[in-house]
């Protein structure tokens, strides 16, 4: 018998351990309702008045013979009245009679309401119950309705003629004063709210991931841009502060991940390995920049020469990134202002030099698609082992569309959670409209636990670094 399923997104079956890597990932939301689904359970607790209760056994009797059969009879009897008084026992008239003995505050109605009789299968015992908010008036209540009760019995039960009633009832227990509340019962409503919560936010789990329309595994980012992942970047706080990853020294779990990137990158085409590449996404914020940065540093530590070209005119980030100057570079050498020597600056980084994007033109898209653009590109080209580009997102405008015609290929980036698909699946199609060349595609920003895959443990050196020590690697 195979693994159970249960709907998923896309109209795909979610089996179990998608379901346990659901749960996983939104363990915080379910955490978030079961605690607040307690908080509720312990608030109803604490606003709910206490109830005590107390309780009376009463024993029922019937006249009997002296023979076996008239015993039997007699108990048979008994126990078809015990049946009825349960019910009277619960009636008005016994709840009237007892609020006028103790001079209650209430009417017979809200009496009968705290009152329950229950009988003992294929016995003559009722156990009459009363709940209250005092816990001696509880007892007092149970008592003076047990009294009354006797009394009614025997008015019910006694012929006219004033002979020996059929029936008797005798107060077999008294009550006593009971020390604790019976209600609230805080510990069964935490329980149960413990459960509901639970229930709930598993619940809103599936639902949200049912109803999420973004990239969240590598197999729905390979169906959507029809090519392999060939980087998941796992999500590095630190990279707020610091953009750029320190090679040298860092064994990180993400310097890791833009090793095997660059690994991967030699094996997207043998025969024709490319060389210029452009990093976009379909909108800001999914880590293009950072990406495109680090990529090029890998690129540098296997000691290649790279240069790394800020192509998005619009918003800059790489000068900022790096203390670089910024009023100067593409731009300025499109519109034939300096030369591209004059611009390329070096960075702190050995065999990383950056062309920033200048100051910020006008028209954008007529530069990054003149014959000035592509006489540069096939420039840097010859001269340095990788070219990079940094371009802006392909859904905001035409700008990356434009470069990406004009390079050996496009690495297109998903970052994990916020990309949506539908933006995904349109900025693909943006690509192929321009005969651009599509390389893969780089999930970043993944969860550690969702990238636990990619990380490495062991702080050696790399597959890459081996080759380097001996000899192994070349220069493309």
């Amino acid at each position: 018998m195979g693994p159970r399923k249960v709907a998923g997104s896309e109209g795909q079956a979610l089996n179990i351990q998608d379901l346990i890597k659901l749960l996983r990932n939104r363990w915080m939301l379910i955490c978030a309702t079961t605690a607040i689904a307690v908080l509720i359970a312990v608030a109803i607790s604490l606003l709910t008045t206490p109830l005590y209760q107390a309780t009376t056994r009463l024993f029922v009797s019937t006249t009997t013979g002296a023979s076996a059969t008239e015993i039997y009879q007699g108990n048979l009897f008994s126990q078809q009245r015990v049946v009825s008084y349960t019910e009277l026992l619960m009636g008005e008239t016994v709840a009237q009679r007892t609020i006028e003995k103790l001079d209650l505050d209430m009417t017979a109605e809200e009496l009968r309401g705290n009152v329950r009789a229950s009988a003992k299968p294929d016995t003559v015992l009722i156990d009459v119950q009363v709940l209250d908010e005092s816990p001696v008036r509880a007892r007092d209540a149970a008592d003076a309705l047990s009294d009354e009760f006797v009394s009614l019995v025997r008015e019910l039960e006694t012929p006219e003629a004033g002979a020996k009633p059929d029936a008797r009832v005798v107060v077999e227990q008294r009550a006593s004063i009971p020390a604790d509340p019976v209600y609230p019962k805080t510990s069964r409503n935490v329980t149960v709210g413990l459960v509901l919560g639970l229930l709930l936010g598993v619940g809103v789990a599936i639902i949200r991931d049912l109803l999420d329309n973004t990239v969240k595994d590598e197999e729905t980012l390979e169906q959507i841009t029809t090519v392999g992942v060939v980087a998941n970047i796992p999500l590095d706080k630190s990279r707020r502060k610091e953009p750029g990853i320190s090679f040298d020294n860092d064994h990180s779990s993400i310097a890791e991940a833009f090793r095997e990137f660059r690994t991967n990158l030699q094996f997207l085409d043998v025969d024709n390995p490319p060389r210029v590449l452009v990093v976009t996404s379909s909108l800001p914020s999914e880590g293009k920049s950072t990406t495109a940065l680090n990529i090029a540093l890998a690129l540098a530590e296997a000691e290649h020469s790279v240069v790394l070209i800020d192509g998005d005119m619009r918003r800059p980030k790489l000068d900022a990134y790096l203390n670089l100057v910024g009023s100067v570079g593409f731009s300025t050498v499109l519109t034939g202002r300096a030369t591209l020597k004059d611009v390329l600056q070096k960075t702190r980084f050995p065999g990383l030099s950056v062309l920033t994007s200048g100051a910020i033109p006008p028209n954008p898209s007529e530069l990054l698609g003149s014959m000035s653009a592509k006489k540069v590109l096939a420039e840097l080209r010859a001269n340095f082992d990788f070219v990079i580009v940094d371009s802006s997102p392909l859904l905001a405008v035409t700008d990356a569309a434009i470069l990406a015609a004009n390079s050996d290929g496009v690495l297109v980036i998903a970052r994990y959670g916020e990309t949506k698909r539908d933006q995904l699946s349109h900025a693909v199609g943006n690509l192929k409209a321009v005969g651009a060349r599509l390389l893969g595609a780089v999930l970043t920003m993944t969860p550690v636990r969702a990238a636990s895959s990619y990380s490495y443990s062991y702080y050696g050196p790399t597959g890459d670094e081996r080759k380097r020590s001996s000899g192994g690697e070349k220069k493309q």
